[in-house]
Order: structure tokens, then C-alpha cells, then sequence
């Protein structure tokens, strides 16, 4: 029996390897016990999935199993982004949300995300709980009945949860505003869930499409909006003189950007420029959290401006809990996921890039201009990372070493502290570079932040030496 171990933000496995009917059954068979344990007897969820290769085949099962155990679902008609879950988990007053999803995985993943009722990832002891009692279920299978009954007897309501999520989104922009400027902005839903959405908020003539249509496949590219993976979109941008660029994962709960220029905006950026715009134009409060691979541009800007800042392991899972818990401005980390106040305590990619949209407006600037200002008032702060493709056997060794003492001198700078909140991140006089393995994929990711491009690169690079891992262009370990 495959063992089912959850990652940063979900289950995910291979499709027809460790991603089958078989182990979703178990997977959603555990999420409804634990449901019917910590929700009472009748639960409520809302189901959706997005373009992946048989999201809906795997959205009804997930909902069989669900209206067998007696938990009434909320089922989305159509693809759906991540976030249009989790707010209609709060805004329906379910139980949970369930999407089917591998978000930037590559394309012969699939996955299984759990969002909870507040509207927002399912917490770390949430998670461990669902876990043990999958792994603790016995082998025999369900009897389920077809789809077309449980739906028929009322257990299974379809939804048109896509044109709710953006009526919600129409509600907290001023779309009247963007359209008025006048601009057109180009996004790019690398062929996922956020397909067509921009264009239904500020209308077609205004937004320049890009890979908006289903293709299963993603072209064989992993749909993770990072700058080697948005040349398309920068091109775009120029040719068509676009105000910006925008762009979303699979489900759409990411975002990536580029400015006029046709330049990659990073989320580290991003973060930056929400922080500075929300605190200091819109004169609003509130702590700032990041996780542990997100600029150190935080740390000065925060202390500038008198905000509190704290710092979590990698995973939005971690933002989550605090954004309900507390008082908080900005949520973020490094992989563009994005959670601002007022809005549902989730990563929104959608929401987030036409914010900032809604603030070049506001403010009369160019977003390069704007990624200048900060540039202008804290300095540089450039970010490089290389993912390493490797074997858990190679992984673990480099793990074990850092674990024994790590790197004490990278890219002629001496390592001052080695802080190991969630992988090892040396700080030094020139900058902090981070080792860490990740959570659902078999690869080795390094981090690094300086003063300049090069500097960054060199960090990366010399501790990929010292650690015996390929500095070159490649990305897969030899051997």
C-alpha cells in the first residue's frame, strides 16, 4: 500500500504511478472521515479541479466518495483557480474546500489540495491529522454508486463557482479605474485554470491572451510563472505595449509579472511594492509575514515603517493561520504565492496581479517606475535559484553534510550564522544563501540573495561547487 505523505500545499504523485483512482479513493475516503470527525455528521464541501489531464474524472470521483459517506458537495461546472475554492469554502459555509490540482508541478502530475472553512490552506496539524488516518485505512475499496445518482438524489450540486469567484474579484478592484486609464495588459494563464479570467473582468479589447486555452500537456512545461518560463510574455508586453504583464500557475493562486519594459517583476518585488503601497499610500496597518526564502527587502522596509514583521517555514500553510489569527498587511513567499488584507487569507494570483495593475493607476506610474522607488529608498536586493533535479540518496547526503557543519566561506565571504528554520540559509557580509530540499518534487533548491545579479549568481554557484552539485546551465546532477 503506497504510503500518502503530504508537501507544502497538498498531496501530489505521478499520474497512473502513485496518482491513481485507487489511491484518490483512500486519499478522499481519509479527508471525509477526518471531515465527519472534527465537522459533525452532516458536512458540507465544495469540489473543483483545474486543466489538468482528467481533472474532472478525478473531481467526481473525489465527490462519490464524499456523497458515500454522507458529506454534501458543492461541485464547480468548469476549471476553477484555487482561490475561487477556498472563498467559496467561507463565502458557502462548508466544511472544507478540495481542489484537484498539482498547481506548478509539471504536467504528468496531478495533486489534491485541502482548503479549510476559514478560506485558506488547511493548517500543518490539520494535515498531519488527515494523514494518519489515511495511512491507517484498510485496503478494501469502496462500492460507489455513478456519479449521475449521488447527483440526482441531491448529495452532488453543480455550481457555476467560476462566474461567483469573479463577481467576488469584481467586487474588491476598481476595474472601472484600470479600464478608464486605458491600458492593456497582457496575461499569460500557461494554458491553466486562470484562463480567460482577466478578459471577463477588464474586457477582451483590453487584455492581450496568452496560452489561454486547455491543453492537458502544457506544452511539456511546467506552468510555474518564473522568469525562464515567461519569455512569451515579455515579448508580448512589448510588441503590444502593454502597461504590464501578468501570469498564474495552474491554478491560478500564483503570480509572475513583467513591467512595460518587457523585464521579469519577481514576488519578492511584488511583495515589496504591496507592503509599500497598502502602508504608506493607503494608510492601512498590520504585520507583514514572509517565509523563510523571501527578500530580506522586508526586513528593512518593515523596520522603516514601523510594521512587525515574522518569518515561517516555507508554505502558505504557515501564512494562513496568522493572517486569521491576527492582524496582517501582506502575506507572501518567494514561489509568488500572495495574500494582502481584506481579502480571503489565501494565495489569489488573479487578485494579486490586477491589484497591482489597480495601483500603477492609482499612483500615475509605470510599474517600473515603481520597482525603481524601492530600488531608490532600500537599495538593491537581487535573488537567484537554481533547482537541482537529483536522487533522494544524493539529496539526503548533501542534507546529512550541512546538517554536520554546512558551509563556513561561500563565494569568498564568511559565513556568519546558519539559521535552520526550513533548510539552511548562511548568512554572510555579501549576502544569505539557503539550502533546501523540496517538498514534493525529488529536488534540491538553492537560494540566494546580494547586493547585485552577479553576486547573487556567485553564492548559488560556489556552494553548488562545495556541495558537489553541476554550476553550469544544467540542472540535473551527473550520475
Amino acid at each position: 500500500m503506497t504510503r500518502i505523505t503530504f508537501g507544502t500545499d497538498g498531496w501530489r504523485a505521478v499520474i497512473a504511478d502513485g496518482y491513481t483512482f485507487a489511491n484518490l479513493e483512500r486519499v478522499a475516503r481519509g479527508t471525509a472521515l477526518w471531515l465527519k470527525r472534527t465537522a459533525g455528521a452532516t458536512p458540507r464541501v465544495v469540489i473543483g479541479h483545474d486543466t489538468r489531464f482528467q481533472g474532472r474524472a478525478f473531481a467526481e470521483w473525489t465527490a462519490r466518495v464524499m456523497a458515500s459517506q454522507g458529506i454534501a458537495v458543492r461541485f464547480a461546472q468548469t476549471f476553477v483557480p484555487t482561490p475561487a475554492v477556498s472563498w467559496a469554502a467561507r463565502h458557502d459555509g462548508c466544511d472544507a474546500g478540495l481542489v484537484i490540482t498539482a498547481s506548478h508541478n509539471p504536467p504528468a502530475y496531478n495533486g489534491f489540495k485541502i482548503k479549510s472553512r476559514f478560506g485558506g490552506p488547511a493548517s500543518p496539524a490539520m494535515i498531519a491529522e488527515v494523514e494518519a488516518i489515511i495511512n491507517d485505512l484498510p485496503d478494501d475499496r469502496l462500492d460507489l454508486r455513478p456519479y449521475a445518482a449521488y447527483r440526482a438524489e441531491g448529495w452532488i450540486e453543480e455550481v457555476d463557482l467560476y462566474e461567483a469567484y469573479l463577481d467576488f474579484l469584481r467586487r474588491r478592484l476598481d476595474l472601472d479605474a484600470i479600464r478608464a486609464a486605458g491600458i492593456t495588459v497582457a496575461h499569460d494563464a500557461m494554458f491553466g485554470a486562470g484562463q480567460g479570467a482577466p478578459a471577463r473582468l477588464l474586457g477582451a479589447d483590453r487584455v492581450v491572451a496568452l496560452r489561454s486555452e486547455e491543453n492537458p500537456g502544457f506544452q511539456g512545461q511546467a506552468p510555474e510563472p518564473i522568469e525562464r518560463n515567461l519569455t512569451r510574455l515579455a515579448e508580448a508586453v512589448v510588441r503590444e505595449g502593454c502597461a504590464a504583464g501578468l501570469a498564474n500557475d495552474g491554478d491560478a493562486d500564483r503570480i509572475g509579472m513583467v513591467d512595460e519594459r518587457g523585464r521579469f517583476v519577481s514576488s519578492h518585488q511584488i511583495l515589496a511594492l504591496l507592503v509599500k503601497y497598502l502602508s504608506q499610500e493607503r494608510g492601512l496597518r498590520g504585520d507583514v509575514i514572509k517565509t523563510f526564502s523571501t527578500t530580506h527587502l522586508l526586513d528593512r522596509m518593515t523596520a522603516a515603517y514601523g510594521l512587525t514583521l515574522h518569518t515561517t517555514p516555507i508554505g502558505f500553510k504557515y501564512i494562513a493561520p496568522k493572517i486569521i489569527e491576527g492582524d496582517v498587511l501582506v502575506g507572501g513567499e518567494e514561489s509568488g504565492g500572495i495574500a494582502v488584507k481584506g481579502h480571503i487569507p489565501e494565495r489569489d494570483g488573479l487578485y494579486i496581479g490586477l491589484l497591482i495593475v489597480e495601483m500603477m493607476v492609482r499612483r500615475g506610474r509605470t510599474l517600473s517606475a515603481l520597482v525603481q522607488e524601492l530600488v531608490d529608498e532600500f537599495g538593491p536586493h537581487e535573488y537567484h535559484r537554481i533547482d537541482v533535479h537529483t536522487t533522494d540518496a544524493r539529496k539526503q547526503a548533501i542534507l546529512e553534510r550541512l546538517d554536520g557543519g554546512g558551509l563556513t566561506e561561500i563565494a569568498g565571504h564568511a559565513v556568519t550564522a546558519v539559521d535552520t528554520l526550513d533548510g539552511y540559509k548562511h548568512l554572510t557580509d555579501g549576502g544569505w544563501l539557503l539550502v533546501r530540499p523540496s517538498g514534493t518534487e525529488p529536488v534540491l533548491r538553492v537560494y540566494a540573495e546580494a547586493p547585485t545579479a552577479a553576486a547573487a549568481r556567485a553564492l548559488v554557484e560556489d556552494a553548488m561547487r562545495q556541495l558537489g552539485l553541476d554550476p553550469g546551465p544544467r540542472t540535473q546532477v551527473p550520475g
